[in-house]
């Protein structure tokens, strides 16, 4: 069996309220193996965003270790972890996060040039990803010209411009109607296998987590099989 590429143990993650301290993950485990597509289920405010901002690094946890592909990222320091991120992980949120001011092409290149890529090469390397999740024709058209599935398709394109390793993905499908959404992940889940990627996608949606290859749940801040 191949090295799990994400080893987490004991992830503790507290927020303090005016009347309490709320421990969203309390001890969580966790593996997941180079290629796995793996599903996190849980109900609405039980934490799955949180743990993906952990495991995703835009947040630290209080407590336990993380090593992604054998580094201990939360040994990093701050500019170390960002140029980890840069480098090593994509991430697909249930609002696209698209910059309006900018076309499909710009956004997707953003990660390839804050990664001070040539502008002609990232704006290659975009134009090929906006081909591959069907939206060639759309690279001149800003997000507000754009059908929510179309705009979700950009920040599919934009996760992978930078050719990470391990994609993270939150309710991506959470803001789209049943068949678009069904559409997404259907791409998304082609897009990955064809790139050896891994893929953690936090999810409601019973059907998105079927075609996963495993499926955990989070209750009172642990995992566990579903």
């Amino acid at each position: 069996m191949s090295e799990a590429l994400v080893v987490a143990r004991g992830l503790v993650k507290a927020y303090k309220t005016p009347a309490a301290e709320v421990r969203v993950l309390q001890g969580t485990d966790l593996d997941v193996a180079p290629g796995e597509r793996l599903a996190i289920m849980g109900a609405s405010g039980v934490g799955k965003s949180t743990l993906l901002h952990v495991l995703g690094t835009l947040d630290r946890a209080d407590q336990g270790t993380l090593r992604i592909g054998g580094a201990d990222v939360l040994a990093l320091g701050e500019a170390e972890r960002c140029a980890f991120r840069n480098r090593t992980l994509g991430f697909v949120f249930q609002f696209h996060n698209l910059l309006p001011e900018f076309t499909a092409l710009e956004n997707v290149a953003m990660p390839l040039l804050v990664a001070r890529r040539p502008l002609a090469e990232a704006h290659a390397a975009a134009a090929r990803l906006l081909e591959e999740v069907g939206l060639a024709a759309r690279a001149t058209h800003r997000p507000g010209m754009l059908s929510g599935g179309e705009q979700q398709r950009v920040a599919v394109a934009r996760a992978l411009a930078a050719e990470p390793r391990l994609l993270l993905a939150d309710e991506p499908t959470g803001d789209l109607d049943s068949a678009t959404g069904e559409q997404l992940f259907g791409l998304l889940s082609e897009l990955a296998r064809s790139r050896g990627l891994t893929v953690v996608v936090a999810t409601h949606n019973a059907g998105l987590a079927r075609a996963c290859d495993r499926v955990l749940r989070l209750e009172a801040g642990r995992l566990q099989p579903a």
